[in-house]
């Protein structure tokens, strides 16, 4: 789980160091505190793409780092197949320059980003002030009924045969192209394949290269800069030369005109110093060495590659999948003659095959769609929507790389109405609610150490507060939950609660965060949020029978459960 943050000059926030519990962390501050860079700190160490806006006027770069401790045997694994040190802790950080540039590093040592983000889901879920918009789009609910009923192997099985049907019913369309089409395609397909494999391309090399070239093309120009005052300084007819010919011509003279010999010993003595800064360039040369070759060569590749990525990408990724799909193709079109029959038993083996597996997870979503609405129904009522109805629709239709199934989910918040499409009838705080139900009966079937929740309270108070923040810490007696809040009956839940705070010092806004760990500290925030700057006796003991009482319903739990 995540220990510790360290964040320094990423937007307002000048230097901060935040540790976190392992349970319910909850982060409150005014609007407009800072909040929100807290959630694009932990992304940006996730391995997100971070902009060069959100480093901090004024300086250089911004540097994000986290430590992350008890990791599951799947990080290890991917840390030891990315030839990283396995440690007691794991340490990601980020560097994010003002010129656009970033680095990633893990334990010290430079990684893609994609290696970044491949770690960071398996250790942190966040779930963003904006991802309850998930919800309004049927396409995204039978990914998280496929995620509630753990049917991951089912659906790679299913579409590893769906593939294969696409590939063979493709195949058939190739060789049915007239005799024109087919040798005007393959003109077009080899020149596309020579083209991309001349440059013998690899995965993520792009990202690779573009680093590489960006330093070392920062050090031939500053070695070129030094290389050129040396040759002023030590030609032939250069500094330290016209120096020594000065002293020369006036020392003929010092015999007869006293008032030389002062400026000669001040022309020598320039020439000592210019000697000196000639042999300390000359070191620095050294120092900025660079392979002219290796320099030619990254120059030369960063340039092929923005050309091949412009021409078939926009990605690298997209550059190697359609050299793939190219060579596939030419082969059949350029091989022997086709036997258009046997593609075509091909075809009807592989389609008997891929209906037979969408049956069969078709069949296994209707089993976990049950449970699934029973548990659902269990969280929202508990979430103060009592009298919520949920049902999940599935109009079966043609084969999909989902399957056969059209799931979406429908519901009734109110008693007497029938369910229906969640966007036509959901408002923004129970969109909320949903989502956290959702993630709470999910989270019971994966293992996250770690989960975040960005403003999940948008859109409810009360009551309907109060249940969520019971909720969160029911969720963080398993694993620890982080928490962006703006409500009390939220903030109150927390095990441990940090402030946001915005200052003004000498003309320039600056962040802070602390941890509020005495009662009278988490009272008076409690109060603010109650009532703003208002705060009076009243808001103050209303917030710490607030805090208060959630110690009397983890008590009550306690004896509960023995």
């Amino acid at each position: 789980m995540l220990r510790e943050l360290y964040i320094e000059n990423l937007a307002v926030i000048e230097k901060s160091v935040i540790t976190f519990g392992d349970k319910l962390n909850v982060f409150t501050g005014e609007t407009g505190a800072g909040k929100s860079i807290l959630i694009n700190g932990i992304n940006a160490i996730l391995g997100q793409r971070i902009t060069k806006d959100i480093v901090r006027t004024g300086s250089k770069k911004a540097v994000i780092s986290g430590v992350f401790d008890n990791l599951p045997d799947e990080v290890s694994k991917l840390l030891s197949d990315n030839g990283i040190n396995i440690e007691e802790n794991l340490i990601i950080s980020r560097e994010i320059s003002a010129d656009g540039g970033s680095t990633a590093r893990i334990n010290s040592r430079p990684v893609n980003l994609s290696v970044l983000r491949e770690i960071g889901n398996i250790l942190v879920n966040i779930h963003g002030q904006h991802d309850s918009q998930i919800l309004l789009s049927p396409q995204k609910h039978i990914e998280i009924l496929d995620a509630f009923g753990n049917l991951e192997s089912d659906i790679e099985e299913y579409q590893k045969s769906f593939r294969e049907l696409q590939a063979v019913a493709k195949q058939i369309k190739q060789v049915t192209l007239s005799q024109q089409n087919k040798i005007e395609r393959i003109q077009s397909l080899k020149e596309m394949v020579d083209e991309i494999s001349s440059l013998d391309l690899k995965e993520n090399e792009d990202e690779e290269i573009e680093s590489e070239f960006a330093l070392s093309n920062s050090a031939v120009e500053v070695r070129q800069a030094v290389e050129g005052v040396i040759d002023l300084i030590d030609n032939d007819n250069g500094i330290s030369s016209n120096l020594f010919s000065a002293s020369d011509a006036l020392e003929n003279y010092s015999d007869i005109f006293s008032d030389l010999e002062p400026l000669i010993e001040r022309i020598k003595s320039a020439k000592i110093e210019i000697d000196d800064i000639s042999g300390e360039l000359n070191h620095l040369t050294s120092i900025l060495d660079i392979d002219p070759e290796r320099f030619a060569y990254v120059s030369a590749r960063n340039d092929n590659i923005i050309r091949i990525k412009k021409k078939y990408g926009p990605n690298l990724s997209d550059v190697l999948n359609r050299l793939d799909e190219s060579v596939k193709e030419l082969e059949i079109l350029t091989g022997a003659e086709n036997n258009i029959e046997t593609l075509k038993a091909k075809r009807e083996e592989l389609l008997e095959e891929t209906s037979k597996k969408a049956i069969n997870l078709s069949s296994k979503r209707e089993q976990s769609g049950k449970k699934f609405i029973k548990e659902v129904t269990s969280q929202l009522e508990f979430l103060n929507m009592p009298n919520v109805k949920l049902e999940i629709s599935n109009s079966k239709g043609k084969l999909t790389i989902h399957g056969m199934d059209n799931i979406e989910f429908l519901i009734s918040a109110n008693l007497g109405e029938e369910p229906k499409p969640i966007a036509k009838i959901a408002s923004g705080g129970e969109l909320s609610r949903i989502m956290l139900a959702l993630k709470s009966v999910i989270a019971e079937k994966d293992n996250t150490p770690t989960m975040i929740f960005d403003e999940i309270d948008t859109g409810v108070s009360g009551r309907a507060a109060q249940k969520i923040g019971i909720k969160l810490r029911e969720i963080s007696r398993d694993r620890q939950v982080i928490c962006v809040t703006h409500l009390a009956q939220i903030a109150v839940s927390g095990d441990t609660h940090m402030l946001i705070e915005k200052k003004t010092e000498n003309g320039k806004t600056k962040t802070t965060v602390c941890e509020l760990t005495s009662l009278d500290e988490r009272k008076s925030e409690i109060a603010r949020i109650i009532s703003g700057d208002n705060t009076s006796e009243i808001t103050l003991a209303s917030a710490e029978e607030m805090l208060k009482s959630i110690k009397h319903t983890d008590l009550l739990r306690i004896r509960g459960e023995q």
